[in-house]
């Protein structure tokens, strides 16, 4: 079965690598022809462990790239829509991108006699299935006489950790009206996976119901911590780490998400909670719970800020370290970094900041330019520093000990993740979500 997969971002980019070093003759479109040639180079255009892997194996079987979707309609019987929905400025998903590879799908259709299930697996808000729908029908033309199958497919992927949740999900969703449609994708992902993975099948406006659920429920989870973590840091001796993994322990519960921090980040909660909120308030309906998740997500940064400020007395002219940029550790992927907005405040507050991380300091460059400064090591960031604010919860950051702070003009850290709580340090030392 020749599989076909238009968008060449996260998740998508993911899943023709996983697809075609497993042997599917496959083939990834993206009107990005830059992108498209270096993906042929072997070249990521992002960070994801052991994705570069998959891809080159992927590369010497049954991957193949293209800019023009006229192959993959012509060729493909199943066909995933793996473009991206942005949030605009009024809280809505951006449909362009989806309603522009629909119109062009159905322009090829018309003039092939190829049947292709189109899979929509771009997250998109309750009904948009039906549009989708009419909208495809509407420029095939009614007496057009060329079938196609829809299927809504949310996908769960977390970043660094794509490949693993790809070839292991822990839910398979299959939302669909006709029953032939349904049960080919179910065969499909049942000769994909060979394991049994729990699959289930609904209808389009609750299979893209399940993936706004479940980022918010996500979300939700870590403000919950985030703002018991506020409140455990004003009582001495509370640690939030034994409270999150004690609580996590009750199966109604659940231990993931439950790791207190500098708040959520990321091309996806931010943008899904937005949307969602957006989407609710439209249907007549006031999220209130939703909206809070939101607001205490932006507040926690603030209270991060107003740490420093009680700490140092004054932050301007201070040389400030952050370590961290990436939303999360193993990711290059800095959209909606929590660091980002943390250094904004400080160069507002004309503190002068030095940054360091592995693998997001290029995007980084890319809005900051020279009005901080990039440091190519840990050490050498700490170097003159008068505060150290760790961010990402990086592996080189869990190693960090009392000498590696002597070179500091003020040996000050605050540790948002807790990464060295267990070492004793000697140094001023600050950790989110415990009191001193």
């Amino acid at each position: 079965m020749n599989v076909g997969i238009i968008g060449a971002g996260f998740v998508g980019l993911t899943l023709a690598t996983i697809l075609g070093s497993r042997g599917y003759n496959t083939t990834l479109m993206d009107s990005n022809l830059d992108k498209i040639n270096k993906i042929k180079n072997g070249i990521l255009p992002f960070y994801e462990p052991k994705l570069k892997t998959f891809l080159q194996k992927a590369l010497k079987h049954s991957l193949n790239l293209t800019t023009d979707s006229k192959y993959i309609v012509n060729n493909c019987k199943i066909i995933f829509v793996t473009v991206g929905t942005p949030t605009l400025i009024d809280g809505k998903s951006n449909l362009s991108h989806i309603k522009k590879v629909v119109g062009s799908i159905a322009l090829n259709l018309k003039k092939t006699k190829n049947r292709p299930i189109i899979v929509i697996k771009s997250t998109v808000v309750p009904g948009t299935s039906e549009i989708i729908k009419q909208t495809l029908e509407k420029k095939l033309g009614k007496k057009s006489g060329v079938g196609f199958g829809l299927i809504t497919n949310p996908e769960f992927l977390s970043e660094g950790s794509a490949v693993n949740d790809t070839l292991n999900p822990h839910v398979i969703v299959i939302g669909g009206i006709e029953k032939k449609f349904i049960n080919i994708m179910k065969k499909f992902y049942q000769g994909f996976h060979k394991k049994n993975i729990p699959i289930i099948t609904t209808n389009p406006q609750t299979a893209e119901m399940i993936k706004y659920a479940n980022n918010s429920f996500l979300a939700t989870k870590i403000s919950f911590i985030n703002q018991l973590a506020n409140i455990s840091q004003q009582l001495p001796g509370v640690n939030i780490d034994d409270v999150a993994k004690t609580i996590g322990l009750d199966p109604r519960i659940g231990i993931p998400f439950l790791k207190a921090g500098p708040g959520y980040g990321g091309s996806c909660l931010p943008k899904d909670i937005n949307a969602f909120i957006t989407f609710s308030t439209q249907l007549g309906y006031h999220p209130a719970l939703l909206k809070m998740v939101k607001k205490t997500n932006e507040e926690q940064i603030m209270s991060i800020f107003s740490q420093i400020k009680k700490i140092l007395g004054k932050i301007r002219e201070k040389q400030i370290t952050i370590l961290g940029l990436s939303f999360k550790e193993d990711s290059d992927d800095i959209r909606e970094s929590v660091s980002i907005k943390l250094i904004q405040l400080l160069l507002n507050a004309k503190a002068h900041i030095v940054v360091h991380d592995p693998l997001a300091i290029k995007n980084t460059k890319e809005i900051f330019k020279n009005k901080i400064l990039y440091a190519k090591s840990i050490h050498e960031s700490l170097e003159k520093s008068e505060c150290v604010v760790i961010m990402t919860p990086w592996r080189q950051y869990k190693q960090l000990s009392d000498k590696d702070f002597q070179i500091m003009k003020k040996p000050i850290v605050i540790d948002t993740r807790r990464l060295l709580i267990n070492k004793n340090l000697s140094v001023d030392y600050y950790a989110t979500g415990v009191g001193k």
